[in-house]
């Protein structure tokens, strides 16, 4: 029987359609082959990107040379231009600002044909410290509001290139997701005085049923209100509004635990096209007693289409609670 489940952060419904119920061997979708093109991100091809803002390489070697393990470089069609001022106008009745912000884009490893879910932890963990480094650089920025860390696996994604990257744009205003986000953990705290994320983590720590994997310091889940199948965020267990506040323990955790997620659904769904999205609070601070920062990752196993768009609502196929079981079945290497 079909279930409407209530998202308990943003409020949002959604529809487990079990009577559409989908194994996820019925997602795998046939493969586009990748043709062997030019890659800027390639190893010897530094010259033709931006210049490096980071990178992690050897003390003696040169900077926009080979070397590195990880990189950053402005993004060379930026969305946003750090060049601009955030000056807003209206256009009649409309609100307008200049397009001024940061986006660059994290090489996570030189080698082209692999992905997070088969690096080595090691590796995993310089991607993270990449991600770190670059969002607290910006936060000190005093024109930057809010900080997005992202990824586009494969072509249905949005991943225009097959190189392993992510990439990060640094805004002057918080995102309305995240500010929904933002506004139903106030409501939640000012209700019940407790952090809804962390009361998440132990509702589902007790029941188990949802639960993907969890280390120390983290804790992957099929969320209860699940948007799309395998859907899974990842949490910190520590109360901490803003990833910047990360430390050098949680890091190695969070790698490890990002890593084994990906792993799972490249086993369990042969290598699914996925977006994932880093949510954390502000640069300004907002939230320390409600929000909570995490990870959610998205396959893109279904289509949204007219309903979806039409109401704000999903229907999920395929049950959390099943998504969580098959994802904990995968053996990790």
């Amino acid at each position: 029987m079909p279930e409407l489940r209530k998202d308990p952060v943003i409020k949002r419904w959604v529809i487990i359609a079990t009577e559409r119920a989908k194994r996820p061997h019925d997602f795998v979708r046939p493969k586009v082959e990748e043709k062997s093109t030019f890659c800027p991100f390639d190893y010897g091809n530094e010259h033709t990107t931006p210049p490096e803002v980071l990178a992690f390489r050897p003390a003696d070697s040169s900077p926009n040379t080979p070397g590195w393990w990880v990189r950053v470089v402005p993004n060379k069609f930026g969305a946003v231009d750090p060049t601009l001022e955030p000056r807003r106008y209206g256009v009649g009745m409309f609100d307008a600002m200049e397009g001024f912000g940061f986006h660059e884009v994290i090489i996570e490893t030189p080698d082209h044909n692999t992905h997070l879910a088969l690096m080595d932890y090691k590796q995993v963990e310089e991607v993270v410290w990449a991600y770190w480094h670059r969002y607290t650089a910006l936060a000190n920025n005093t024109l930057i509001k809010y900080i997005l860390i992202f990824k586009n696996h494969g072509r249905d994604a949005g991943a225009s290139l097959q190189h392993p990257h992510s990439q990060l744009i640094a805004l002057p205003i918080v995102p309305k997701r995240v500010q929904e986000e933002l506004d139903g953990s106030l409501d939640y705290y000012n209700y019940k005085e407790r952090c809804v994320f962390c009361d998440i983590i132990r509702e589902e720590t007790y029941r188990k049923e949802r639960v993907v994997e969890e280390n120390e310091d983290f804790i992957a889940i099929e969320p209860f209100a699940a948007r799309f199948p395998c859907e899974t965020w990842i949490l910190p267990k520590r109360h901490a509004n803003s990833f910047g506040s990360i430390v050098e323990k949680e890091v190695k955790s969070f790698a490890k635990i990002l890593k084994n997620t990906l792993y799972r659904m490249w086993k369990a769904l042969d290598n699914p096209p996925y977006n994932f999205m880093l949510h954390t609070a502000p640069t300004t601070g907002e939230g320390k007693e409600y929000y909570h920062w995490h990870l959610e990752i998205v396959p893109r196993l279904t289509n949204v289409a007219g309903f979806e768009w039409g109401s704000g609502f999903y229907i999920n196929p395929m049950p959390p609670e099943e998504a969580a079981k098959y994802l904990r079945s995968v053996e990790i290497q």
